[in-house]
């Protein structure tokens, strides 16, 4: 059977959904500007829950699931990630290396759910390997002057975020095998509140004692930064985002988020100015290269007698 082609409504739903999670790494920045990392995490996640937890069911799912995720997603990924931003990280490159979760996705879906790697996932692992090895190099030997914003912590930070939505797409996949009618607007909703306690208790234990008592006080466009962050990116993103692959196959929704690094590095580098060193500039083509492999690669590796 033909699967259904995309309609207008779908360009339009996968474009604002390209345009939302790629602006959406300059507005973490504009928001770190008043919340330490872990306050933001808990307004990300509370504009997230509120105020849709009070009208959508929770998913019926085991509860392991969502509150596994929930930890995973929000707590480790965006977590690591905020604070990647306030030690060392600029918004572009951040929307670069958090794309390598595609790769540690399929490695720990070969450790754990005993996933064979295709030949251009396999090209795709090796390309981004030399991709991330050109971003190390860029501190072994940096710039005079580029890049400065960017730090081996900040660096190391971000890969360790893009493991968490691995680890997080790994749950995601085991949970709809077991659990396929579900909602994932209300998988969303309700696991977004699993992530706000503990980021208020990190914020309790870890932020100064200023921070703490001072955060009610941020600016308007910082709380406005904050709700977009839930509403925008976390509920309006994933649920069109998901909408998408419902009614179409993978392999034709996942070539837009392409789209997302681009619009990351354009948006840093246009809105805030972000330098990006010729070390970089080889590991982002390094690392777009494989994300075209691993999406595209299989037309090439297809065998002439397969239709």
């Amino acid at each position: 059977m033909t699967p259904n082609r995309l309609t207008g409504r779908d360009l339009a739903g996968a474009l604002i959904v390209v345009l939302v999670w790629g602006i959406n790494f300059v507005v973490m920045k504009f928001a770190l500007r008043d919340f330490t990392a872990f306050q933001l995490g808990a307004a990300r996640y509370a504009f997230a829950a509120l105020p849709l937890v009070f009208f959508i069911r929770p998913p019926k799912v085991p509860w392991r699931w969502v509150v596994t995720y929930g930890l995973l997603q929000g707590v480790g990924q965006f977590g690591i990630l905020f604070i990647a931003l306030q030690v060392g990280m600029t918004s572009a490159l951040a929307s670069v290396l958090v794309q390598t979760q595609v790769f540690f996705t399929a490695l720990f879906g070969f450790v754990f759910l005993h996933e064979r790697a295709s030949r251009p996932l396999q090209l795709g692992l090796l390309l981004a390997a030399l991709g991330l090895s050109c971003f190390a190099l860029n501190y072994v030997n940096p710039a005079a002057g580029a890049g400065s914003a960017t730090t081996l912590l900040g660096f190391v930070l971000t890969l360790c975020s893009a493991t968490m939505w691995a680890m997080s797409s790994i749950v995601a996949r085991r949970m709809q095998s077991i659990s396929r009618d579900y909602s994932p607007v209300a998988f969303v909703v309700w696991s977004s509140t699993v992530a706000i306690l503990p980021f208020v208790a990190l914020s309790w234990c870890f932020d100064p004692e200023a921070a703490r008592s001072h955060w009610l006080q941020a600016r308007a466009s910082s709380w406005l930064a904050a709700s977009y962050l839930g509403w925008g990116a976390t509920v309006i993103g994933y649920s069109l985002w998901t909408g998408l692959l419902k009614r179409h196959p993978a392999n034709r929704v996942a070539p837009f988020g392409l789209g997302v690094p681009i619009v990351g590095l354009s948006a840093g580098m246009l809105i805030l100015g972000e330098v990006i060193t010729p070390w970089q500039w080889a590991g982002i083509t390094l690392l777009i290269a494989a994300l075209v492999c691993v999406m595209f690669g299989g037309r090439l590796f297809k065998s002439p007698g397969n239709t």
